[in-house]
């Protein structure tokens, strides 16, 4: 679970892409604050998945499936837009204007609840990791959940600390550029085509 987490908030995404935005832009100050928006995010997705969402999805099987597959058709479509040429760059940011630390936690939290990877993390990705052999399934959510977060959180601060430096670092190296392209969109794709072949698989109790 934690190297699939790992895979996710590697790729990019509108979370990276805000929280890059607004440390090279604003400081990382700014970044960190935004970066709390969006672990805010990642905290009520799991929680409506663990407490809500699962029993909707055991009543509805095919909800699920249909959640999957469409999980799966976006994880391909932005594995096929990273990896064609002049595919998006994610430390290639826009000029965005300074916003009040209220703004900045808002807007990250924003960012995170509107976007869709974020919710085929919690939605579809993260069941397939819970083993109803091993005890309650809401638990194992909410533990995985928690990994899920941990790896988040310390690699985007990772990255609101060092946005400014890997920009310039990156800027005159194109072929690093190709090689973060291919890295990306092939994970992009592994993970796309693994859960297109999990998806006839029924929510488990």
């Amino acid at each position: 679970m934690a190297l699939v987490a790992l895979g996710m908030v590697l790729t990019p995404g509108p979370n990276m892409i805000y929280l890059i935005s607004r440390s090279i832009g604003q400081g990382w100050r700014a970044g960190m604050i935004s970066l709390g928006g969006t672990m805010a995010g990642f905290v009520i997705y799991m929680t409506m998945a663990n407490v809500g969402l699962s029993a909707v999805f055991l009543l509805v099987p095919g909800l699920f499936v249909g959640l999957k597959v469409v999980g799966a058709a976006y994880l391909l479509l932005l594995a096929w837009r990273t990896l064609r040429p002049g595919g998006r760059f994610p430390f290639e940011t826009v000029t965005l204007p300074k916003d009040s630390r209220s703004k900045l936690f808002r807007m990250g939290l924003v960012t995170n609840l509107l976007n869709p990877k974020a919710a085929i993390m919690y939605l579809a990705l993260i069941p397939q990791f819970v083993d109803p052999s091993r005890g309650a399934a809401m638990a194992q959510g909410f533990v995985l959940g928690g990994v899920q977060i941990t790896v988040s959180a310390v690699v985007n601060t990772a990255i609101v600390l060092a946005a400014g430096a890997i920009a310039a670092f990156l800027a005159g190296r194109p072929a690093w550029l190709t090689w973060q392209r291919r890295v990306t969109g092939t994970l992009l794709g592994a993970v796309g085509v693994k859960l297109a072949l999990d998806a006839p698989t029924p929510a488990n109790a």
